[in-house]
C-alpha cells in the first residue's frame, strides 16, 4: 500500500511508560502504541504514598470542665471600706494625706481644733484637786472624832472607877447614899459621851466617802473631757489607701461630718452579676481566675467569699463577690475585671472529632458508650498511632467526657487527612500541641 515508502520504528521509554512511534517520509510522527508495563504501575503505587505518613492534628489529654466557661466582666473594691467622720467640732487644723496616698493602721492623718477640749480637761482636772483636799479635811476629821471617842471612853473608865469606890464608902458608912447616886449619874453621863462621840466617826466616815465618791466621779469626767480631746486626732483604722477626701485645712467640721474616706486594700473584692441558671453551678469557697485589664495579662486566682440571697428585683441576676490577694496594694477600687470560676468537677475531656464512636455499644458495668481513640506512639525510627478503646460519658457542644481509657497528658489525634487505622505512620501538623506536658 506504501509502495516504496522508508517505514521506520522509533521507541522512547522512561520509568513509567513505554511509546511507540511510526515515522513515515514526508508525514508527521504516528503514535501506534502506548503501553504500561506492570513493573512501572507498581512503582507509581510507592511513590504515590508519603514516607513521612499521614497528617494529623495532636492534642494532649487534660481535666478541665465539661461546660463552657463563661466570662463574667466587673468592678474592683476595697475588701472593706471605713468613713473618718469627727467625733467633736472645730476647725480643721491639718490634713496629711490625699487621695490615693498609701496609710497604715493606727496612723494620724488629720487634726481638729483642740482648745475648747484642753481648757475642759483643765477645769476638770482642777475640779478633781479641789474635792480631794475635801476628803483629805473629811478624813482630819474622822481622826479627831476617833480620838473624841478615846477620850470619853478613858473619862468612862475613870468614872465607873469612881462610882465602884463610892459604893464601897457608902456600905461602910463613911460617905451619903447621894454621893454614890452622884458617881453612878456620871457613868451614865460618860457612857452617852462615848456612844456620841461613836456616831460622830461613823458620820464623818460617811462623808468621806461621799467625798471620795464625788473625787472618782470627777476623775472620770477628766477622763471623759480628755477623750474628747482624743477625738480631735484622725487615726487610719485600716492599712490601705486614701480613696476620697471631703473637707480641707480650714473647714469647719460639725459632729458626724465625713472627712477621709479609707479602704483596707490588703485584699481586693470583685463584685459580678449571675443569672438564675448559673446560680446553681456556683458555690462559697469555689475558686475564681481574674484577669485586670490594668495589670496586662496577669491572672490572679481568688475565691466566691459572699453569694447575696437577694436578686435583682428588674434583671433577675444575682449579685456575688469574688476575694483575691493584693499582697503589694497594687491594685486600687474601680477597675475592670474579667472573671471565670472553675467547675468544682474536672475530667478528661476531647473533641468529638478525636473519637469513633461506636453506637449501640456500651460498658456492662456503667452503661456507658465506648469509643476509639488514636494515641500517639513515639519512637526513634518513627512516629506512629494506636487504637485505644475508651469508655465516654456526658457530651456538650461537641466536647465529650472520657471515663476511662485515658489518661491526664496522653497524646491524641485530633484530626487526620484521612482514615487512620492501628499502627499507622503519622506526621504531625503545624497546629498540633507541644508534647511538653505535665
Amino acid at each position: 500500500m506504501f509502495g516504496s515508502l522508508e517505514l521506520k520504528n522509533i521507541y522512547w521509554c522512561n520509568s513509567s511508560r513505554c511509546w511507540s512511534w511510526l515515522l513515515l517520509p514526508g508525514l508527521s510522527l504516528l503514535t501506534i502504541g502506548c503501553l504500561p508495563s506492570s513493573e512501572n504501575s507498581n512503582a507509581d503505587t510507592v511513590n504515590s504514598q508519603s514516607p513521612q505518613g499521614i497528617a494529623v492534628d495532636v492534642a494532649i489529654a487534660r481535666r478541665s470542665s465539661l461546660q463552657p466557661e463563661i466570662e463574667y466582666v466587673g468592678t474592683t473594691f476595697p475588701v472593706r471600706e471605713v468613713t473618718l467622720r469627727a467625733r467633736s467640732e472645730g476647725e480643721i487644723k491639718d490634713l496629711t494625706v490625699d487621695v490615693g496616698d498609701r496609710v497604715t493602721q493606727g496612723q494620724a492623718l488629720a487634726r481638729i481644733d483642740d482648745s475648747i477640749s484642753t481648757a475642759a480637761v483643765g477645769a476638770a482636772a482642777a475640779e478633781v484637786a479641789a474635792r480631794q483636799a475635801e476628803v483629805t479635811s473629811q478624813q482630819a476629821e474622822v481622826n479627831e472624832a476617833i480620838a473624841q471617842v478615846e477620850r470619853a471612853k478613858f473619862e468612862l473608865q475613870q468614872a465607873k472607877s469612881d462610882a465602884a469606890r463610892f459604893e464601897g464608902l457608902v456600905d461602910r458608912g463613911a460617905v451619903a447614899e447621894q454621893q454614890a447616886e452622884l458617881a453612878r449619874t456620871a457613868v451614865k453621863t460618860a457612857e452617852q459621851a462615848v456612844r456620841v462621840a461613836e456616831q460622830q466617826v461613823l458620820n464623818r466616815k460617811a462623808a468621806v466617802e461621799s467625798a471620795q465618791r464625788r473625787v472618782a466621779a470627777q476623775e472620770a469626767l477628766v477622763r471623759q473631757e480628755r477623750q474628747r480631746k482624743s477625738f480631735t486626732v484622725l487615726s487610719s483604722s485600716v492599712t490601705g489607701a486614701v480613696l476620697e477626701r471631703m473637707l480641707e485645712p480650714g473647714d469647719l467640721a460639725r459632729l458626724g461630718d465625713e472627712i477621709l474616706r479609707l479602704g483596707d486594700l490588703n485584699q481586693i473584692v470583685v463584685r459580678v452579676q449571675i443569672s438564675e441558671r448559673e446560680l446553681s453551678q456556683i458555690e462559697l469557697g469555689q475558686k475564681a481566675r481574674v484577669r485586670l485589664d490594668a495589670v496586662g495579662d496577669l491572672t490572679l486566682t481568688g475565691k466566691v467569699t459572699q453569694i447575696s440571697l437577694a436578686a435583682d428585683a428588674t434583671t433577675r441576676l444575682i449579685p456575688l463577690e469574688v476575694t483575691i490577694p493584693n499582697p503589694d496594694l497594687r491594685l486600687g477600687r474601680g477597675l475592670l475585671a474579667r472573671v471565670k470560676f472553675e467547675s468544682p468537677k474536672l475530667s478528661l475531656v476531647v473533641p468529638e472529632t478525636a473519637l469513633q464512636i461506636q453506637d449501640g455499644v456500651n460498658n456492662n458495668n456503667t452503661g456507658s458508650s465506648i469509643a476509639t481513640i488514636f494515641t500517639l506512639q513515639r519512637s526513634a525510627a518513627a512516629t506512629t498511632v494506636r487504637a485505644q478503646s475508651v469508655t465516654i460519658g456526658d457530651r456538650v457542644n461537641s466536647r465529650v467526657e472520657i471515663l476511662s481509657g485515658l489518661t491526664p497528658g496522653t497524646e491524641y489525634v485530633v484530626n487526620s487527612s484521612r482514615e487512620l487505622k492501628d499502627g499507622d505512620r503519622v506526621r504531625l501538623s503545624f497546629l498540633s500541641e507541644s508534647n511538653s506536658v505535665n
